[in-house]
């Protein structure tokens, strides 16, 4: 019985080899350095901000940025409607309010795959990109290219959309105070590169038609931004400026100063 015993202890008994020893020592070493780097992170944030403005950190924060994601939810369809709403939105015949959805218990905008008003950032970055790159096109075919001058193209491109995206702020802050998330700002002011980039092709085709198409972009670019701001005022903030006067003078704003953005970004370095 007692020989029984011990072979049964034996055999459960495994002697571990050196690598798993080594693996085992960096696996319990990296938890516990993990562990100890997420306590001293929370500790620091902590006493830096104090447990109250730690805790508005994390609750608030979601207030002004969201999922990146949901920007990035499109397909065909909705492409081809948003830029015909975007070039011509006087023949848009629908609506302009956000459609909302309610998802475990709260109430949401769809994304935009499901809604033609929503903002999204696909088009943005592809008509930015699409403005370098006719830029640079023409830039060649006038013996203009160079490195330097794409990358000045860039950041002439660049000053354009945080100028629209400050504008846009300034505006909803003066007239009204909620939380329009900033993606949303950045994602409108990132439509303007749609227009240009049609300009920039009118431009090569003949000077009068640079001015046609540069003055319809404009209208249609105005128009847009109107109506965005003025659904966003009525339903996207917990209170907006009930002096209508103003109102229409800074939404007057916004669309005048498509006029100078437009013609710079349509002239500059081509």
């Amino acid at each position: 019985m007692y020989g029984n015993s011990a072979r049964n202890s034996q055999l459960l008994y495994i002697q571990p080899s050196s690598g798993e020893k080594s693996n085992l020592f960096r696996e319990a070493i990296y938890g516990a350095g993990s562990d100890l780097m997420k306590t001293e992170l929370s500790a620091y944030k902590d006493k830096l901000l104090g447990s109250a403005g730690s805790a508005y950190v994390n609750t608030n924060i979601s207030r002004y940025f969201s999922d990146p994601r949901y920007y990035f939810e499109v397909n065909e369809q909705y492409v081809k409607s948003k830029l015909k709403v975007i070039l011509f939105p006087f023949f848009h015949r629908g609506h302009w309010m956000r459609t909302t959805e309610t998802i475990a218990g709260k109430l949401t905008y769809k994304p935009p795959i499901y809604d033609i008003n929503a903002p999204d950032l696909y088009i943005p970055l592809m008509a930015f990109g699409t403005y370098l790159v006719l830029s640079g096109f023409f830039m060649g075919i006038n013996e203009k290219f160079s490195p330097e001058a794409l990358g000045v193209q860039c950041v002439n491109g660049l000053l354009c959309w945080t100028s629209q995206v400050l504008l846009l702020e300034a505006t909803l802050h003066t007239l009204g105070d909620g939380d329009v998330l900033l993606l949303d700002v950045v994602a409108y002011g990132g439509y303007t590169f749609a227009p240009v980039s049609i300009v920039v092709i009118a431009r090569f085709m003949c000077r009068y038609c640079f001015y046609v198409a540069s003055l319809w972009q404009c209208l249609s670019m105005g128009m847009f931004f109107v109506k965005v701001m003025k659904r966003i005022l009525i339903a996207e903030v917990r209170s907006c400026e009930k002096h209508s006067s103003k109102r229409h003078y800074l939404l007057l704003l916004v669309a005048v100063a498509q006029f100078p953005l437009i013609f710079w970004l349509g002239n500059a370095g081509l």
